[in-house]
């Protein structure tokens, strides 16, 4: 199928992890695009979607949704698309076998497939691995030694090197058109699977707009730290050494400062807690601040996460770095949360610095423009611009 580049684009978000898609959705539709989003809710979250491909978890639900997506009202509503943009290399939740059908299914019913780079697949892990990747540290290793996530539960690396997951997923990336990744991390990997060309940057959008600042300005008595997590991820996340270092501040200052633990949690009601604090515990061992941390940046919030040095100057911001980096040394990372709750007067300034970085690096439509471009450049180059 060609794409006719005269008219907006038609467009498929497929999935979605932390309302990502969700929001890119609303950015590229502010920029005159036809979008229509695709979802299995992102689990537990229950994010917004216009189509629900999720599935029950057990053997029938699998058949049902392979069927509904090869011969069903999947079939029929998931063709003709200029751009399809899959949210995960796994798309829906079936095994490889299936995924490698539906993938060039949708390769041969749409004009082009693209991926959002948002999550773990074969491409980040080979670049982690390797001996000179550009990272230090991720939630797999440290200094090139495996971490304690990896430590803890050696068999999940061997499950994704299983070969049938890499055999398709080496088919994928080797067939789609290109990658748009929502992280620093995510990109190098990326980068270093597709090269230049194929692989750029988006940003994770946020919809500031909807997002505005909760009012910091009053004198702060009691610093409130809000902990949202998944609670099968702490190790991943590192939120169990968080929820210690904040403990342990807790305890020294309870007059200063109080714990909120939230988790698995749906979208909404996540959102709403996470309003009603002071500042937000992320994770540690990343080089970027990543969906929690953004939206409470929106809000004018703090928050502690990753935030690197390499990431700033990634995105070329050399003067407003108001993300509070997250240290992986439990010590550490108390001496830092205890910094906050003792310099309360210094949170609604830093909150004010942070509602304006995401505002100008992450807001939907920015980050939208950035997706279309890179793909219609990718169309263009494929069908021409007369077509």
């Amino acid at each position: 199928m060609e794409c006719d580049m005269k008219r907006p684009l038609k467009i498929l978000l497929l999935g979605d992890y932390s309302n990502c898609h969700r929001a890119l959705a609303d950015g590229l539709r502010s920029l005159g695009c036809n979008v229509t989003q695709a979802s299995a809710g992102s689990s537990w979250m229950n994010c917004d979607r216009q189509i629900d491909i999720s599935r029950s978890p057990n053997k029938i639900g699998g058949l049902k949704l392979a069927y509904r997506m090869r011969y069903g009202d999947l079939n029929k509503i998931f063709r003709g698309f200029d751009v399809v943009a899959i949210h995960d290399l796994n798309f829906v939740q079936l095994r490889p076998e299936r995924l490698f059908t539906l993938f060039n299914r949708l390769k041969r019913f749409n004009s082009s497939i693209f991926l959002t780079s948002m999550s773990t697949d074969i491409a980040f892990l080979d670049m982690l691995e390797a001996q000179d990747s550009p990272l230090r540290y991720s939630e797999w290793f440290i200094d090139h030694k495996p971490s304690r996530m990896y430590l803890a539960n050696p068999k999940k690396w061997d499950e994704w090197h299983a070969v049938s997951i890499v055999n398709y997923q080496r088919h994928a990336l080797a067939n789609i058109d290109g990658a748009v990744s929502v992280l620093y991390e995510y990109h190098m990997g990326m980068q270093r699977a597709l090269g230049s060309e194929k692989a750029v940057y988006g940003g994770i959008p946020i919809d500031t707009d909807r997002l505005q600042p909760v009012n910091l300005d009053g004198k702060i008595d009691k610093v409130k730290l809000f902990l949202g997590r998944d609670r099968y991820r702490k190790l991943m996340k590192g939120s169990d050494l968080l929820e210690i270092a904040a403990r342990r501040v807790v305890e020294r200052y309870p007059e200063k400062a109080e714990l909120v633990i939230v988790e698995n949690r749906p979208y909404a009601e996540f959102v709403e807690l996470l309003k009603d604090s002071h500042v937000v515990l992320d994770q540690i061992y990343s080089y970027t601040p990543a969906t929690t941390a953004l939206m409470a940046m929106s809000y004018g919030l703090n928050v502690v996460s990753g935030a690197e040095p390499e990431y700033y100057d990634f995105i070329k911001e050399y003067d407003n770095r108001p993300i509070i980096n997250a240290p992986m040394d439990c010590d550490a990372l108390t001496d830092c949360i205890e910094n906050i709750v003792l310099h309360p007067d210094e949170i609604a300034e830093r909150g004010r610095r942070s509602r304006a970085f995401v505002v100008k690096h992450n807001n939907a439509k920015v980050v939208a423009e950035r997706f279309m471009n890179f793909w219609t450049s990718r169309l263009e180059l494929k069908y021409g611009t007369d077509s």
